[in-house]
């Protein structure tokens, strides 16, 4: 997961200044909050939102087992030349 400087706010910053958090997850479609310097949540955009339920709801009905084979599969798919292949695994 790649998280970006601009997509930052610590929790009391989203507790004191609400407004402005929202108004910048507008902008950048989502915003990682972390509390004592470790991420603990991610609030994200409603059209964000939109866009990852359906992926989200599939999976919430596949067995645990069929969710490892299908993150696993994800990695390994050929995709369409106008697709960008992300790695699943980077954990930066």
């Amino acid at each position: 997961m790649k998280i970006v400087k601009e997509g930052i706010v610590s929790n009391s910053d989203m507790i004191k200044n609400y407004k402005a958090c929202r108004e910048k997850v507008e902008e950048t479609g989502k915003l990682y909050i972390f509390k004592n310097n470790k991420l603990d949540a991610v609030l994200l955009s409603l059209s964000e939102f939109e866009k990852l339920t359906p992926i989200l709801e599939y999976f919430e009905k596949l067995s645990e087992e069929d969710r490892v084979v299908a993150i696993k599969l994800l990695g390994s798919v050929t995709l369409p030349h106008k697709i960008k292949k992300i790695d699943l695994e980077d954990k930066s």
